[in-house]
């Protein structure tokens, strides 16, 4: 958590991954390296805690310092732990964050509980939620004072007291901050803690939350029991994805002990879709990330119990073996990450970033398992298994992740064949004319699918209708059913997204039915109008954003829609425009009857000083223009590309290579000619 005067400030990533992000966060996505090029640290030094990564719960995500965090609520999520059954998926861990402590110590310098949150004080807390057969955990800063702008007192000076004290509350686990730390070497404060908490004789699991200042995955691993890689996640999109790439390359130096922490989960708190959330979740559980859960269980609907109780996606991040997942592509978004399990089987996440459905492939081999005639395939969240030839294969949702445990299983003919389910052709539809989309059944597995049949439906009133067979007797390992279809929305459809489904029905050698489904996000669109318009004016197709929304003719501001401030720019001030935040795309159709966008951009100057980001324009996958390296010292710059006969332009925004710090970036007097 890093919680300063200023939320914006809150997200800055100083010296993040520095050079190894450079080419990472460009959205259109080269290979990334697999793992950070350090070492890997030894374990953490001797206290044997922490052997797969911490799972349980924090407040902060939810509640920061407002008065519904309290004795109330922790208790609470102590019962649902047990009454729901997340202690017996694996969760143990209730975790009290910064505002739980009185503003001052007392006269014997020792820590006391705010009186109006815990009137009982932290030990009787500690003790209820050991009655769950649970832990608990408390906060504080490594520094004079915690991040809460009250200025709660921090462990800066008085570690081994403050450790005492809560070893004798009965805490479990502590996670010591970053804030006011007097400039005191991370490394120096941080192993005093250490030492201090070893000095108890009490297991105390130890969080080291320096926001990935220092690089503490280079270092860390000797001290504590896992380590803040990134600035504070908040629930959107485009933070968790950026985090997510932050993560990633820091792979070597996780393994029992000693974790990289991306921050907790968002998963429920209602900024994200659920097929945002699955990814999340799968995605953490790829990295061997901690499991924090940091919403209101007691406000949760039973779409979030469902992501966050997930068994088999569980077991992925609990593995024993503690490998986190290697990148082996990410190429235009469409990611692929594998996790090598003790077993020896492979979890496979496809992953895909972009805002339409795309196929994504590797293969049992590329995956780290050895050649064999066949593989047993499991999806993890479908709960399903089949076998496989050796491709890796699916058609995955915006922003979805399809997560598959692999394993070269002399047993695999007792499962049905895997068949890939795709999509042909851009989802793109003008409403009241015909669009032409062509999908594909593909058998994937050793034996043959036999009585194979495809269907396609869309939202009421569409009209779907087949333009070849829809069906096949068998298809062999490779071969495919290939259907044509004519899709047409009414006239009158509004602009949006729409869900497509395609269905596929079949049988296996040994007559066992099976139905597959993938879902197709389909846009109904408008032809731009001709002449020269203002982009911020047309509707976006997709947008991802690293902090808060895409704002339209303001900067971003803060986390919530719509407070932002006038587009600004060196003094400049702009009435038309797109106010954004590294890392960010922006996604317009254009129906290849657009020439040109312009814009005037560069760094917003609310954030004073900070910032700097660089500016791309892609059209329908190739990058037509850029700025470089912009700071918020420049004054506004033009920028201009030819977009001629692209279907979709795509704005882009990077952080500029140096980590995400204040990247408030704007794409200011932002105009297309069509």
């Amino acid at each position: 958590m890093r919680h300063l005067p200023t939320r914006t400030t809150r997200t800055s990533h100083r010296g993040v991954i520095g050079a190894l992000l450079a080419g990472l966060l460009c959205a259109a996505g080269a290979t990334v390296p697999a793992v950070a090029d350090s070492p890997a640290p030894a374990p953490q030094a001797g206290n044997g805690l922490a052997l797969t990564p911490p799972m349980g719960f924090n407040n902060w995500n939810s509640t920061h310092c407002r008065a519904e965090f309290n004795e109330a609520m922790v208790k609470g999520i102590a019962d649902i732990f047990v009454e729901k059954g997340l202690k017996d998926a694996g969760y143990q861990y209730v975790n009290l964050d910064d505002c739980w402590a009185k503003p001052q110590r007392n006269a014997d310098g020792k820590l006391e509980a705010d009186p109006q949150r815990f009137p009982n004080g932290i030990k009787s807390v500690a003790d209820y939620v050991h009655s769950k057969g649970l832990k608990i955990g408390i906060y504080t800063s490594a520094g004079t004072k915690t991040c809460d702008s009250v200025g709660l007192p921090g462990a800066l000076g008085h570690e081994y007291s403050d450790a005492q004290q809560f070893a004798d509350w009965g805490i479990d686990y502590l996670k010591y901050d970053n804030c006011n730390n007097q400039g005191v070497d991370a490394k120096q404060r941080y192993t005093t803690m250490r030492d201090a908490l070893a000095a108890t004789g009490r297991p105390i699991v130890y969080s080291i939350c320096e926001w990935g200042e220092n690089k503490p995955w280079e270092w860390a691993g000797a001290i504590g029991n896992l380590w803040r890689t990134t600035g504070d996640i908040n629930d959107s999109w485009g933070s968790m994805l950026s985090i997510m790439k932050q993560n990633l390359p820091l792979a070597a130096a996780a393994g029992p002990g000693h974790w990289n922490d991306p921050d907790m989960l968002e998963v429920g708190n209602g900024g994200m879709t659920d097929t945002e959330y699955r990814t999340h979740f799968s995605m953490w559980s790829v990295m061997a990330a901690p499991l924090l859960i940091g919403s209101d269980l007691r406000k949760a609907g039973p779409e979030t119990f469902e992501i966050l109780s997930n068994h088999e996606v569980i077991a992925v991040d609990q593995d024993p073996l503690g490998k986190q997942g290697a990148v082996l592509s990410s190429t235009g978004g469409r990611w692929v990450v594998t996790k090598e399990m003790q077993d020896g089987s492979r979890v496979v996440a496809l992953f895909n970033e972009t805002g339409s459905s795309q196929r994504i492939s590797t293969t049992a081999e590329a995956a780290g398992l050895p050649k064999a005639t066949a593989y047993t395939m499991r999806d993890l969240w479908e709960h399903t298994t089949y076998n496989t030839a050796g491709i890796v294969s699916a058609t995955v949702p915006a922003h979805g992740t399809v997560l598959l445990r692999i394993a070269a299983d002399r047993k695999w003919a007792a499962h049905p064949p895997a068949v890939e389910l795709g999509l042909n052709g851009s989802p793109l539809v003008e409403a009241g004319r015909t669009a032409a989309l062509t999908t594909t059944v593909t058998d994937l597995g050793r034996t043959s699918a036999t009585r194979v049949s495809a269907a396609l439906t869309g939202p009421s009133g569409w009209r779907v209708k087949a333009a070849s067979p829809t069906r096949s007797p068998a298809l062999p390992t490779g071969r495919a059913l290939t259907t044509r279809w004519q899709v047409t929305a009414p006239a009158g459809t509004a602009t949006g997204t729409y869900d497509l489904t395609l269905t596929a029905r079949y049988r296996s050698p040994a007559g066992t039915r099976v139905r597959s489904t993938v879902p197709f996000r389909a846009h109904v669109v408008v032809a731009p109008p001709a002449g020269t318009g203002y982009l911020s004016d047309l509707p976006q197709l997709s947008a991802a954003n690293g902090w808060g929304p895409v704002e339209k003719d303001t900067s971003n501001g803060e986390s919530k829609a719509g407070d932002g401030n006038p587009l600004t720019i060196g003094g400049a001030v702009f009435t038309k425009g797109l106010g954004v935040h590294a890392d960010s795309a922006v996604e317009f159709y254009t129906g290849e009857a657009c020439s040109a966008v312009t814009a005037q951009v560069g760094v917003d100057d609310e954030k004073g000083a900070e910032g700097t980001v660089s500016f791309e324009v892609w059209a329908d996958g190739t990058k037509v223009a850029s700025t470089g390296v912009l700071t918020n010292a420049m004054p506004a710059q033009p920028l201009s590309a030819d977009v001629s006969g692209a279907q979709v332009v795509r704005l882009v925004v990077t952080d500029g290579g140096d980590g995400v710090d204040s990247d408030h970036a704007d794409w200011a007097d932002l105009r297309i000619t069509c």
